[in-house]
């Protein structure tokens, strides 16, 4: 069966004929997949929406690619403007960017229950060291992208560039904080959440430039040519292709303010959880997600994971939405992100009530606990530091959808970090759209146990400046904030310091966009709190 859409001639230009069938050994490349070129074909890219590498481990690492010569596609049985079953194309991995030094080559399965998506596992690299890769088939070629290996254990390692990113609403402004941080070339980029926004501008209101479909994607199909759009973009493009990812998600990846199977306009769960699965499905089909791992289940998907670089940096990737506890005092018209204090919502410290899920919390307990790496990085979507409104002779107010909304759940994992003696624990955190820098101290006896960096948004508009300014009188553990910049943050690490920088865009809506250091904030292994540089 061909692809729906395309003629035989345009199939067979994508080396797609005969190869519906599952792979029992991988044949030869001068088998099964030469055929005669096809203008048809050329016309019809089939990889316009780039390339990525992510979850690097010391042997290897996941090489994504999704098959879309028609991206945006309406038809459910055609995604991407194909159908069909599986197809299997080339790749190439080297040790040089020309592609000259080729240390692997074989053929990718690009399956058809997922929109086309390849998500292949390398292993039996050299750890520690770059590699470049791409796709092909017999008329065309991807970008070209490079991968990394994480260091192994015994390796000697004692520095490692990392950047952040989170919140990338394509109506509010381009993304050239992507294009600046691919242009420092880090080891690696960690995606914090909301990489897409479901939600859209009304016409009356004016957009930088505007989602294809102005409806709220509910539907496998909806989501898919959301994310689709936000891969067409070439600055998004140009960082995947410089570093391999970690990519966790917030809540813009199904619906604002959801909770675990708690939607915030009060659909039936049951209802909503379908809605929530072909969310994640969309997801898992345009991440370079490890599918040994991560393979969606229905309505589940697990992305937690850690990871190491040796023994200079570990990073926790968390989940906070799939399996935290419904939102304090979820009833209409709150079914998301509202202020209350605890007497008027007693459900807001009930100490059974969880961010991450007893089985996340106590895995992130064990590891951090069991962790030999200098510096423990826990990477997460939603603010972790408390932000009191202290209005006066009033209770505190806190915001249900941070961490505010969870303060036992805040004090149980705090708690273990301070008695667990975690080396040099670092919170980054996304979804606040303004740059903080935060102590975080224990509630008992307010000792500083650790440190967070929030990066701002790539694109979404942030917090009225003045309105938290007055705030942070009354909260000394904020030692910076600035939510008028849109950017990213780059970290630094060495077995002595880590270095955290926070970039700014000149202006969200220039595509263009120069970029600024904001602000340099040092800390120094085995010292408490932040130095400003």
């Amino acid at each position: 069966m061909r692809p729906r859409g395309l003629s035989r001639r345009q199939a067979l230009g994508l080396g797609l004929a005969a190869l519906a069938q599952p792979i029992l050994a991988a044949p030869s490349l001068a088998g099964g997949l030469r055929v005669p070129p096809s203008p048809e074909a050329r016309q019809n890219n089939p990889f316009p929406l780039g390339v990525a590498s992510g979850d690097p481990l010391p042997d290897g690492f996941v090489l994504w690619t999704r098959l879309a010569p028609q991206p945006l596609a309406r038809d459910p049985q055609a995604p991407g403007g194909l159908s069909g079953g599986d197809i299997l194309i080339k790749y190439e991995i080297a040790e040089d960017p020309l592609l000259q030094r080729i240390v692997r080559r074989g053929l990718a399965r690009a399956e058809a229950a997922f929109a086309h998506s390849i998500h292949l596992e390398v292993a039996g690299l050299k750890p520690g060291r770059p590699y470049w890769y791409r796709f092909m088939t017999n008329d065309a070629a991807s970008p070209i992208g490079c991968a990394r290996t994480a260091p192994s254990e015994d390796q000697a390692f004692d520095h490692f560039r990392f950047g952040f990113v989170s919140c990338a609403n394509y109506e509010q402004g381009y993304f050239s904080a992507y294009r600046h941080l691919a242009a420092e070339a880090p080891d690696l980029v960690l995606f914090l959440g909301d990489y897409i926004y479901e939600t859209t501008m009304s016409k009356d209101k004016p957009a930088v430039r505007r989602h294809s479909d102005s409806e709220i994607p509910t539907t496998l199909t909806g989501y898919r040519n959301r994310y689709a759009q936000y891969r067409l973009d070439p600055d998004l493009q140009a960082l995947h292709a410089a570093a391999p990812a970690l990519i966790i998600w917030d809540d813009h990846e199904v619906q604002n303010d959801y909770a675990g199977e708690w939607a915030s306009n009060f659909e039936d769960p049951t209802q909503f959880l379908k809605q929530r699965a072909a969310a994640y499905q969309a997801f898992y089909e345009h991440m370079p997600l490890r599918p040994s791992r991560c393979h969606p289940q229905s309505a589940e998907m697990r992305i937690y994971d850690r990871y190491s670089f040796g023994d200079l940096v570990s990073f926790s990737m968390l989940d906070g939405r799939q399996y935290r506890s419904r939102e304090a005092c979820y009833a209409p018209p709150y079914g998301g992100g509202h202020v209350v204090t605890a007497k008027q919502c007693p459900e807001l410290i009930d100490p059974s009530r969880s961010l991450l899920g007893e089985a996340q919390e106590n895995w992130l307990y064990d590891g951090l606990a069991q962790s030999k790496a200098r510096w423990n990085i826990i990477g997460q979507t939603v603010l972790m530091a408390p932000l009191h409104d202290n209005r006066p002779g009033a209770e505190a107010h806190e915001w249900t959808e941070a961490w505010d909304g969870y303060p036992a759940a805040r004090t149980r994992l705090l708690d273990h970090i301070q008695s667990s003696g975690v080396a040099n624990p670092v919170v980054l955190s996304g979804d606040n759209h303004a740059f903080w820098a935060n102590e975080l101290k224990r509630e008992a006896d307010g000792v500083t146990v650790a440190t967070e960096f929030v990066g701002t948004s790539v694109t979404s508009y942030g917090p009225p400046y003045e309105m938290v300014a007055k705030w942070l009188p009354e909260n000394p553990q904020v030692k910076f904030f600035e939510s008028r910049k849109r950017g990213y943050a780059v970290v630094e690490v060495t077995r002595d310091q880590m270095v955290t920088r926070f970039q700014a865009i000149s202006d969200a809506a220039d595509p263009n966009a120069e970029v600024e250091t904001l602000a340099t904030f040092v800390m120094e292994a085995g010292r408490k709190g932040l130095i400003a540089a």
